[in-house]
């Protein structure tokens, strides 16, 4: 192979992986548009398409009603983008919370072997309790509603992402410039603002990301059971809940359309995760 046969192959590999990269880059921008949408079109949902109207009762999927009307008259469309809205909104706090806990106990972990030993054993205690289980109980001492559900996710969806942010803080710790900086006298809150928690960024914002469908599908669940949010509001696990008592009746809308749209927003979730996820880490860019 000559050095005009290496040059072309050079160039065809690289036009692949520029084509990839686009693909992924048009990917995401898609899943993205696909979460952003419940919550900006949860802003311009007239009230009174939530409101009952009983001679609209019980019609099925049409142009004026895209996702059929309930047994009150509801418009399921309208509380379909208000549910995916809320759900956002809570996963999204919750997911937060997860990770400030998980990068606080992730760097404290860095302060030494008891601080370390600690961290490690609320990890293990948090895993070796099922999630649903842990935020059941949770949310019902918190009082239910909004608060409880949005303390229940937030108080047993960190563990994981704990200990991954403990792995990488144990590995830069034993870094020559942490070392150095120690030596130089720079204290422990110095060496974890400036060295630490820098590189633990990219981590927190894929860990954020992929915490969001847990978030939303445990809020939906643990709402499904009634244990959640509030049966005033338009959840979707709300929704879900009502729609089980007619479905025997052929009114199949009500569950089907709220179900697809609460995974569809859920894969879009993990589709953006995974392919920041690409981005950021560089042994996995060329994928």
């Amino acid at each position: 192979m000559n050095a005009m046969d290496v040059n072309k192959l050079g160039k065809k590999v690289l036009f692949l992986l520029l084509n990839r990269r686009q693909a992924a880059m048009t990917v995401s921008l898609a899943a993205l548009l696909i979460v952003i949408a419940p919550l900006i079109g949860g802003m311009f949902v007239d009230e009174s398409s939530l409101s009952t109207s009983l001679e609209a009762r019980n019609l099925s999927p049409s142009f004026a009603h895209l996702f059929g009307t309930d047994w009150l008259g509801r418009d399921m469309f309208a509380r379909t983008v208000k549910g995916l809205a809320l759900s956002v909104k809570v996963g999204f706090i919750a997911a937060v919370c997860s990770c400030v806990i998980a990068v606080v106990l992730g760097l404290l972990s860095a302060a030494g072997k008891t601080a370390d030993r600690i961290v490690s054993w609320l990890i293990d205690l948090f895993l070796s309790v099922p999630h649903l289980v842990a935020l059941i109980l949770i949310a019902f001492a918190f009082g239910g509603g909004m608060k409880g559900i949005i303390v229940g996710i937030a108080l047993t969806h960190w563990p994981s992402l704990a200990r991954l942010l403990r792995a990488e803080v144990m590995q830069l710790k034993a870094a020559e410039y942490v070392q150095i900086s120690k030596r130089l006298g720079k204290s422990g809150w110095w060496i974890a603002t400036r060295h630490l928690l820098p590189h633990l960024v990219p981590q927190l914002l894929v860990g954020l990301l992929l915490l969001f469908p847990h978030a939303i599908l445990h809020e939906a669940a643990v709402t499904f059971l009634g244990l959640g949010l509030s049966p005033h509001q338009p959840a979707i696990g709300i929704i879900l809940s009502e729609s089980m008592r007619y479905l025997s009746t052929g009114m199949w809308w009500l569950a089907l359309f709220p179900g697809l749209c609460l995974l569809l927003t859920v894969r879009s979730f993990d589709i953006l995760g995974d392919h920041l996820r690409k981005f950021i880490d560089p042994r996995r860019s060329r994928e």
